[in-house]
């Protein structure tokens, strides 16, 4: 599963793993494996919330059908009865009005069986430490899935000073692989609040995966876990680690406390020394000579008389564009398509994301050495 815009970005993510990709929608992309490739999902997905095995697929009408299919399931082959169970559910169906209803089915449907085969129960609750088990109810249709990673992918555990507002850590990712980002260009990031874009740039350019600094997945929990083929997935990825340095991450915010932020948070995740912050204005970054890229998550001012006060700042943005990075290409996500307007550049692209419940866009300006008047209009 993935966040609202985001699954074209995990389908690639997918076929570059060599995963088939079965069908594709909004919260998510669906491909065919065993739990044992749960595994390489879990420790390498960028932009994925969570990677379910799907168990079941029944027509459900009534609560009691629901208990009934739930009940056929060999859970006693999944969940050992001293385990911890969390029930998640998403049900679009007029046969319950108390969305909680079903999830107290489902937990009764396994813990029964599981006591009828044991002669014990494990307990439940809404901690995802132990085994998660997801259901989808639509209309008459019902889809089970053990939920292999428990807490979701995007809480990569490094964010230990969020500062004000951060990016979710796949948003960031999506972003940068949007903007085509590789770690063979320069990367500037003004702007940068608690470190996000930067930490995750450092973590693709070095294929770094996403999952290092986790210790527990829902997987994990499952009966049959295997240790050795867990150990073998990590032996892997570590071995593909880029040697060396990338080209240039810069980062910058003009707020010393947001940089003390990023610089704890990149230290956490292990990148800290692949990332040059500075304190300043984003007008003073430093601007390599050789061309690369520029990601800039400036505020969208959404509240009451917010708007007006980052009007300036928007024209500044533009101004900078213009006037230091020429020949560069960079990426502005905004929210407010009127402040939008006032950076003044004609955009080459622009693709939508969603921050939290805030529809975005992405803007692409391409920034034309010497005059362009088809790219660059004041």
């Amino acid at each position: 599963t993935c966040g609202p815009g985001l699954a074209e970005y995990l389908q690639a993510e997918l076929t570059a793993l060599g995963f088939p990709i079965l069908d594709t929608h909004s919260g998510g992309v669906l491909t065919r494996g065993s739990l044992l490739d749960c595994y390489t999902l879990n420790y390498l997905l960028r932009t994925a919330y969570s990677v379910q095995y799907l168990l079941r697929e029944f027509g459900c009408g009534s609560p009691d059908t629901l208990y009934k299919q739930v009940g056929c399931v060999d859970w006693e082959n999944y969940i050992a009865p001293e385990e911890h169970l969390c029930i998640l559910s998403r049900v679009n169906t007029r046969t319950v009005n108390n969305t909680m209803f079903p999830n107290l089915k489902v937990k009764d449907a396994i813990v029964d069986r599981i006591q009828r085969k044991t002669g014990r129960r494990p307990d439940s609750g809404p901690d995802r430490t132990g085994v998660v088990v997801n259901l989808y109810w639509h209309e008459d249709r019902a889809w089970l899935y053990l939920n292999t990673s428990g807490l979701k992918l995007s809480d990569r555990n490094y964010r230990k000073m969020p500062h004000k507002a951060p990016l979710r850590e796949t948003l960031a990712a999506a972003i940068l692989m949007a903007a085509g980002f590789d770690g063979a260009q320069p990367l500037v990031l003004p702007m940068c609040g608690s470190g996000t874009l930067a930490i995750e740039a450092a973590l693709l350019a070095l294929n770094k995966p996403a999952g290092s600094l986790r210790s527990n997945y829902a997987f994990k929990h499952i009966k049959g876990f295997e240790e050795a083929a867990w150990d073998q997935v990590r032996l892997d990825a570590r071995q593909n680690i880029k040697k060396g340095s990338p080209a240039p991450i810069i980062a910058t915010d003009i707020d010393p406390v947001a940089i003390d932020a990023a610089r704890q948070n990149a230290r956490t995740a292990g990148v800290e020394h692949f990332i040059e912050f500075a304190i300043c204005d984003f007008a003073a970054t430093t601007i390599p000579a050789a061309p690369g890229l520029i990601v800039m998550n400036p505020e969208y001012g959404l509240r009451l008389g917010e708007q007006e006060n980052l009007e300036r700042e928007y024209t500044r943005i533009g101004d900078f564009l213009k006037q230091r990075c020429p020949g560069w290409r960079a990426y502005i996500l905004t929210g407010n398509k009127i402040l939008a307007g006032k950076i003044g550049l004609k955009t080459s692209r622009r693709l939508i994301f969603f921050n939290g419940n805030i529809e975005c866009r992405l803007l692409c300006y391409d920034l034309y050495a010497g005059s362009n008047p088809s790219a660059n209009i004041t």
